[in-house]
Order: C-alpha cells, then sequence, then structure tokens
C-alpha cells in the first residue's frame, strides 16, 4: 500500500486544488484513496460533525484580518490562540472548559484560566500531580523517579485529570504542558474533545518549534 508521506511532498498539489494524477506524487492519498476520500467527505454531513466543523471553519476565517485577505490576497493574523479557543467556546455554546495541566506550568494555567474566564467561561481545571500518589503508587519503580528513588515523588495523574474533567462534563478540555506520552493518555481518556494551548517541551521553554530550525540543535535531535 502506498501510505501516505503528505510531510515529504514539496509541490502541496492539494492546497492547489490539483488532482490530476499525473502530477501528484506516488504516496499521494488523492492518487491512491479515492473510495476513502469520498467515505470521509459523506461523515462532514453528518449533523454532529458538520456543526463542530463549520464553527472551526469560521474560527480560522476569523483568525485572519478579512480585508488584507479579501482585497490584498494577504494573511495577517488578528488574535492568539487563547482567544481562538475562547471564540470558539462561544460558538459551540461551550459555557465550561477544563484545563489539565503540568505542575511545571501552573502561573500559565491560572493565565489562561483567567483569560477564558474573562470571556465568560466556567473553567474547571486538575493538575498532573492531583491525588498525591507517589509514582510507585502507580506502578512505577522507583528507580524512575527524577531525584532521590527513596522519597515521595509526585506522579502525573492523566486518567484522574480526565475522569474528573469527565465528571464536570466540560464542552471540550485544553492541555496545557503535560509530558509526552501523559499527554496521549489524558486525550485517550478524555470523554469530550481535546485542544492544546501549550506543548511540553522543557529543553526550549515549551517552543518546540524553534529544534526544527536552530544549527545549534542539529547535535541534539
Amino acid at each position: 500500500m502506498n501510505e501516505p508521506k503528505c510531510a515529504e511532498c514539496k509541490p502541496k498539489p492539494c492546497v492547489r486544488g490539483v488532482t490530476d494524477e499525473s502530477l501528484l506524487p506516488s504516496f499521494c492519498p488523492i492518487k491512491n484513496f479515492k473510495g476513502l476520500l469520498e467515505e470521509v467527505r459523506e461523515k462532514y454531513r453528518s449533523k454532529d460533525i458538520k456543526d463542530f466543523y463549520l464553527q472551526a471553519a469560521l474560527i480560522e476565517k476569523e483568525a485572519y484580518d478579512e480585508k488584507a485577505a479579501r482585497e490584498e490576497g494577504r494573511t495577517v493574523p488578528v488574535r492568539p490562540r487563547i482567544r481562538e479557543i475562547a471564540e470558539f467556546a462561544k460558538k459551540i455554546n461551550g459555557k465550561k472548559v477544563g484545563i489539565a495541566f503540568c505542575s511545571g506550568l501552573i502561573d500559565e494555567a491560572g493565565r489562561a484560566s483567567a483569560i477564558l474566564k474573562k470571556n465568560g467561561l466556567e473553567v474547571i481545571s486538575a493538575i498532573c500531580c492531583c491525588g498525591a500518589a507517589d509514582k510507585t503508587d502507580l506502578g512505577v519503580p522507583s528507580d524512575f523517579k527524577i531525584r532521590d528513588p527513596k522519597k515521595f515523588e509526585a506522579g502525573c495523574n492523566p486518567l484522574l485529570q480526565a475522569e474528573l474533567l469527565n465528571r464536570s462534563k466540560t464542552a471540550f478540555n485544553i492541555i496545557i504542558g503535560l509530558c509526552v506520552g501523559h499527554d496521549m493518555l489524558f486525550t485517550k481518556h478524555s470523554r469530550a474533545p481535546v485542544t492544546t494551548l501549550i506543548v511540553k517541551d522543557r529543553f526550549t521553554g515549551h517552543n518546540p518549534v524553534i529544534s526544527l530550525y536552530t544549527k545549534y540543535h542539529k547535535d541534539i535531535v
């Protein structure tokens, strides 16, 4: 099977609406998954997905200066992601949103919560170490601890975070800095849709994209 490798495609024909197979790379889904493409298109017509997707499309449109885009052909951004999240919540009538955050980003979580509240939303939040369970209580060997294996070290508890927010019946949940793996477990067990505001990257101050560009990280990555 010609599995998709879109990250390796430089011409990006799909962005330009090109469907001529002679102009598509061998791994292009347009060429290799025609039946699936139509099957997925049909899913967008179902009411639950259609309404959600339309609001997402509107959020994308409103992210740019309309005059610059329509009259000048320029895409000029007009608001940050935290504002987009707040506006999206309003569009889907989601009055209650959840935040699952890392203890190392408690200041950022507090700031995000304050902004969302200012926008009229109710915010339910759960810290990663909620429950105060030692890592060994969660099945982690003591020698996996970062510091002294004999001392208490709170374990990240994404399953509890997810269940706390599930019980609060949030419209959607926001990840702020959960560790790799913990974020996946949280997303898997959250009943509500999940979006990410901040990605955990200890080395770059939570700015992972910089490692893709700077020569100073080439021997690390």
